[in-house]
């Protein structure tokens, strides 16, 4: 795709939901900055009668809004922080100017999940627009703590949500699900996550005394050969396989004389609902035991394997897609984790649909036009399955 500038702009470039996009792509909200994004949302979603909750923990802004006074919630989250865009001179659009370039718009945040806040917005301007006084409640988790260290966004949110009796039946989450055109491909849940920083003991020494000394190197790497060897899982008809990747490994002092005392790896496992996190644990610990290693396993949960396999957000949701592109989308659990894994737990039925995810975190960012439209008219026409036509019936 060519990413040369266009001066033209035709009527699907001057949508609302484009408009929007663009006004947030402007902001710089690298993570965990939000830079006023929430601000601007707040000031549309007020004037079509949200009542907000501005929640700020720590250094993080979120806000929950709420559109209805009874009856069950459609909640869609997601979050105004974004990552940061490594050297900006290797863009060939300037990150945060949303270019619009031969029907896409480029920049940091375009998919990754600016575009998908517009068309909420934008879709909850226009249902509101045509029900004022709707069935059930619309609402909106935003936070801008999402591409960081994720501890004072959505899960103290959601933990605010749980102590004012608010949590909603119904959550979509923006993220760029789609593979090659918005609405493929539906996420319908996510692995788990869970990381280890394993610290490997031996004895400093030199390396013309081996016998003197004790390389950690050589005592893990048969053990590290079995982990990645081992076969977890076999997935299920909703998950793949559950999966060992080593990220880091780190030992020795720079010197090419020196045994190192000391070996340090970083690993991690994406995991599905076939295993917990204490049975990846016990059998990782019993490799490593067998092994004869002295070692020390600093584990950490980044979250649970979650699954909305059925229910009415599902169907409404395929059934929507449908309506407006035509495509029949398919279910899906592959990616990396989302804030959904601070949601679901909690009996929330949750998905996500958003743009196409081919370019996110990278250089030239951008995400297409005619999909930002479609999912648009998508979340509105969601809007009306579950608030409209599932209580006429």
């Amino acid at each position: 795709m060519s990413l040369q500038s266009t001066s033209q702009h035709s009527v699907s470039e001057q949508s609302a939901t484009v408009l929007l996009t663009q006004e947030l792509i402007r902001r710089r909200s690298v993570t965990p900055q939000d830079c006023g994004c929430q601000e601007v949302m707040i000031e549309r979603l007020s004037a079509i009668g949200f009542n907000i909750e501005r929640l700020r923990f720590g250094d993080v802004d979120n806000f929950w809004a709420v559109h209805g006074s009874s009856g069950p919630t459609l909640c869609f989250a997601g979050h105004t922080d974004v990552v940061p865009t490594g050297p900006e001179e290797n863009w060939q659009q300037p990150p945060f100017e949303a270019t619009i370039t031969d029907g896409y718009i480029v920049g940091r945040g375009a998919a990754d999940m600016k575009g998908s806040l517009a068309a909420m917005v934008v879709a909850a301007e226009r249902f509101v627009a045509e029900h004022p006084d709707h069935y059930g409640r619309i609402a909106f988790l935003i936070t801008s703590d999402e591409e960081g260290i994720a501890i004072n966004g959505t899960v103290k949110v959601v933990e605010w949500l749980q102590q004012h009796n608010q949590l909603p039946e119904w959550c979509l989450i923006g993220e760029p699900s789609s593979t090659n055109q918005c609405g493929d491909v539906i996420k319908n849940g996510r692995r788990g996550s869970l990381g280890c920083t394993l610290t490997v003991k031996g004895q400093q020494g030199h390396v013309a005394y081996p016998h003197l000394a004790d390389n950690p190197v050589h005592r893990a790497a048969p053990a590290l050969a079995a982990l990645a060897s081992e076969v977890w899982d076999n997935g299920n008809q909703f998950f793949p396989a559950t999966s060992f990747q080593i990220s880091n490994i780190q030992a020795g002092t720079g010197a090419t004389n020196v045994i190192p005392g000391e070996l340090q790896v970083i690993f991690n496992f994406r995991f599905s609902t076939e295993l917990t996190e204490q049975q990846i644990v016990q059998r990782t610990e019993k490799i490593l035991d067998d092994h004869g290693l002295q070692y020390a396993a600093d584990w950490n949960l980044s979250g649970h394997p979650f699954l909305t396999s059925e229910g009415a957000l599902v169907s409404a949701t395929v059934e929507s897609i449908a309506a407006v592109t035509g495509l029949a989308a398919e279910l899906s659990t592959a990616g990396g984790t989302s804030d959904g894994r601070f949601i679901a737990p909690l009996g929330v039925q949750v998905i996500e649909l958003g743009p196409v995810n081919a370019s996110i975190h990278k250089i030239d960012e951008n995400t297409n036009i005619d999909d930002l439209n479609n999912l648009t008219a998508i979340y509105q026409t969601l809007l009306g399955k579950l608030l409209v036509s599932a209580h006429a019936q």
